[in-house]
Formats: structure tokens, C-alpha cells, sequence
């Protein structure tokens, strides 16, 4: 283990009581509100360049001169900090609370994405992007951190799963409000206004949480010294962790691929319009949405009713896996209606593993290092979103189609069925607990 036991009369008062008081209070929803719409609001910004680049009547490619394998480095270029930030970004929502952490990402990220609005050549861009993705950093942990922290285990896949559907909302949104703003407006215009609008989102969030949560400015000198940085870095060496790390790699660079090359694949593989193509690149995001849902509602009940947490949440994530390998034929198929049909389904099954692994973090961690191994986890994850859109971007480049690059995807997904099976299976403690 890497960190000494806190003892728990160093532990405040009253920051035990917050706690408690929220997840045994119906105000709790509020919260989960107030995530929900955060993730719409991240994935919309990020998913932004996507569309712009990829509708038809949009000129932010000629006018910036970007190739196929521009758009793929453009693509990665967010997550080349932003998947190096979730180890700070864990750890910062564990040590000062998840309420100002997530408040100062949200406003760097807000401000940054309205300044694509202003960029006027690839390397200004990819600079813009890059400090996207430092500011996002900080939505996962801080999300994981607030449910551990608010709600009772028992709802715990049904709440991430609805604040996880507030990802696939705002990647379908922005599909079809931005395809339809761009056929009448510049591009430079739809980032200012998609990003600046939403900061309006900062002001119920700091309420309501100045209410509930007491933070680290709170606790003992003693407290602070729970865990520190770079013993949060040495839980990696831990089996579980480690686990966790390559299963999530594996699940996000297959959801990568769809979030940053759907819209392009589709008016450029499969010939659809522009029109066609809003419906088509957000629809299936909407059906994953509902599968997320059911997903954490099932996990819940069989968790209810006897079954063994880690067990339970473990099967649906490499079920999910296994469905979404329908990725490579839907690669190869001659019908583009077809491609679109196992397209939906592929999702549908990320959906099914979608808020059963962050979960599966929660229930084999300790509460106080939730946002530390979340943040671990969502490293791994980007580690595959920095290489899961270039390598697309460079393989469609190379070949002129995208049947290898999404061949690639299942194999990367078998691998994550299999460090999800065999790596995770022993609790993730503080101290002596295990």
C-alpha cells in the first residue's frame, strides 16, 4: 500500500456530515443535474473542431489548409495534455474538494475553446486544442470524486450513468445545432458562441456545492498529508490499478474514434450530405445515451439484490467490449445503411460498459483515493485518445479508406476485455485496508 492510514479522528466533523447529510437528502439530484450538464457542455466544446471540419458548409478546412492527416494531429493534439493532466487533475479534486477544481477547469476550458474562434493558422489551432484538453482534464475525476463522496452505493451506476450521458448528448448536439449553425454562420462565430454561452453553468454549481461540501481549507494539517502526488503516481503498481489503466486504455480508444472521425467518415467514406449526416453522426449518440442508463439501472439492481459489485460491473464492461468489435464490419460492408446500423450497435455496446467502468474504480477503491485512481484511469484512457484519432488520421491518409483503421479498433478492444477479466480483482486501499 502507498499511503499511511489516516486515523479517523483526524478526519473533521463536519466534513463527515456533509457528506452524509447530501447522499441521504433528495438534493442530491440536483447534483447529479448539475454533472450531467457539465459533461453535455465538455463534450460539446470538444467534439466542436469535428464538426466543423467535417460538414460540407463549413470553410474551416480550406481556410486553414488542413489535410486529412492535419485533422488527425488537430484531433489528437487534445488529448496530448490532457491525458497527462489526470493524475494531477485526481488528485487536486481529492486534496482541495471537488467544487473549486472542477470550477476553475470549467472556466479555462470555456475560455480556451472561444479562442478557435480567433485562430487563424494550424499551429495557433493546434496550441488552442492543446489547452482544451489541460482544462477538461479535471471533469472526470472531479465527477467520480462527487458521486463517492454524495451518493449511496446503491445508485451508483445509475447516477454515472446518467452523468455519462450527458458526453454522448453533447457530442450528438453539437452534430446536428453545429451542422445547421455552419450552413449559416462562419466557423469562427459557432466557437465563440458555443463556448462562452455555457458559463453560466459556474453559478449553481458554486451555490450549490458552498453549501455541501466542506472542503480540504477545513481539514486538519494532518489530513492533507493523506496521500500525496506522487504516491497517488505509485498506485499505477498496484494490479488492480494497473488493470484499470489498459481496460479503459482499450474503451476509449474506440469511443475516440467515434466522437473525433464519425462525422468525416461519413460524408467522406459514405457519401452522405450534410443534413444527412447530422441525423446520422448524432442518432446513435442518443440510442447510447439510453443504453448507458439501462446499463447502470441494471448493474444497480443486480447489486441490490445480492450479486458481488466488482463481479457484476466487471461482466457488463467486457459484454460491452465484445459489442462494440462489431466496429470492424461495419468497416467493410457495401451498404452505408448497414455501416451506420452496426455503427449504432458498436456504440450501444460502449454504452453498455460506459458507467460500469468508473463504477468498477469506485467500488474497488477506497473513497478518500477515488479521484486519484479515476484520474489514473482516464490517463489510460487518453493515452488511446492521443493515439486513436492520428493513427486513424494517418491510416485513412495512407490507404483512402477506413477499413483498417477500424479494424484496428477490435483488436485494441479484445485486449480490453482481457485486462478487465484478468487484472482486476483486489481491493485498492489506504494504508493497511484493503
Amino acid at each position: 500500500m502507498v499511503a499511511e492510514r489516516l486515523p479517523r479522528h483526524e478526519i473533521a466533523d463536519d466534513e463527515l456530515a456533509a457528506s452524509r447529510s447530501l447522499s441521504e437528502s433528495s438534493q442530491r439530484f440536483w447534483l447529479l443535474l448539475l454533472l450531467f450538464v457539465a459533461m453535455l457542455i465538455s463534450y460539446a466544446h470538444r467534439s466542436a473542431l469535428s464538426v466543423a471540419v467535417g460538414a460540407r458548409s463549413s470553410s474551416m478546412s480550406a481556410d486553414l489548409q488542413l489535410s486529412e492527416a492535419g485533422i488527425g494531429l488537430l484531433l489528437s493534439g487534445f488529448f496530448w495534455i490532457y491525458a497527462f493532466m489526470q493524475l494531477p487533475a485526481g488528485w487536486l479534486s481529492d486534496r482541495f474538494g471537488v467544487k473549486r477544481a472542477y470550477s476553475f477547469g470549467f472556466l479555462f476550458w470555456s475560455l480556451t475553446s472561444a479562442l478557435t474562434g480567433f485562430v487563424n493558422s494550424f499551429a495557433t489551432l493546434l496550441g488552442v486544442r492543446i489547452a482544451l484538453g489541460a482544462g477538461q482534464a479535471i471533469s472526470f475525476p472531479a465527477s467520480s470524486r462527487a458521486v463517492a463522496n454524495w451518493f449511496p452505493q446503491r445508485e451508483r451506476g445509475t447516477v454515472t450513468g446518467v452523468y455519462l450521458t450527458g458526453v454522448r448528448l453533447g457530442t450528438a448536439l453539437i452534430s446536428l445545432v453545429g451542422t445547421l449553425f455552419l450552413a449559416r454562420y462562419s466557423w469562427k462565430l459557432f466557437f465563440i458562441v458555443i463556448s462562452l454561452l455555457p458559463l453560466i453553468w459556474l453559478l449553481p454549481w458554486w451555490m450549490f456545492l458552498n453549501r455541501w461540501e466542506t472542503s480540504a481549507v477545513s481539514r486538519t494539517k494532518d489530513d492533507s498529508k493523506q496521500i500525496s502526488f506522487w504516491n497517488s503516481l505509485a498506485l499505477l503498481k498496484q494490479r488492480s490499478v494497473f488493470g484499470i489503466f489498459l481496460g479503459y486504455f482499450a474503451y476509449d480508444y474506440a469511443w475516440v474514434v467515434f466522437i473525433t472521425w464519425l462525422p468525416r467518415y461519413l460524408t467522406k467514406e459514405r457519401g452522405f450530405t450534410d443534413n444527412e449526416m447530422a441525423i446520422y453522426s448524432a442518432a446513435p449518440f442518443l440510442i447510447m445515451s439510453a443504453i448507458i442508463i439501462a446499463s447502470g439501472l441494471l448493474s444497480d439492481w443486480l447489486v441490490r439484490n445480492g450479486r458481488e459489485e466488482r463481479l457484476v460491473r466487471k461482466i457488463l464492461i467486457i459484454v460491452g467490449l465484445g459489442v462494440g468489435c462489431l466496429i470492424v464490419p461495419a468497416g467493410i460492408v457495401a451498404d452505408k445503411m448497414t455501416a451506420v446500423g452496426l455503427l449504432t450497435i458498436s456504440l450501444c455496446g460502449l454504452g453498455i460498459c460506459s458507467p460500469n467502468t468508473w463504477t468498477l474504480t469506485q467500488a474497488v477503491c477506497h473513497k478518500k483515493i477515488v479521484g486519484s485512481v479515476s484520474g489514473i484511469q482516464n490517463f489510460g484512457g487518453n493515452i488511446g485518445g492521443i493515439l486513436a484519432p492520428a493513427l486513424t488520421g494517418f491510416i485513412v491518409h495512407a490507404t483512402n479508406s477506413f477499413a483498417l483503421a477500424l479494424a484496428l479498433v477490435g483488436v485494441v478492444l479484445v485486449m480490453g476485455m482481457l485486462a478487465y477479466w484478468f487484472l482486476i480483482y483486489e481491493r485498492v486501499g489506504i494504508g493497511e485496508e484493503t
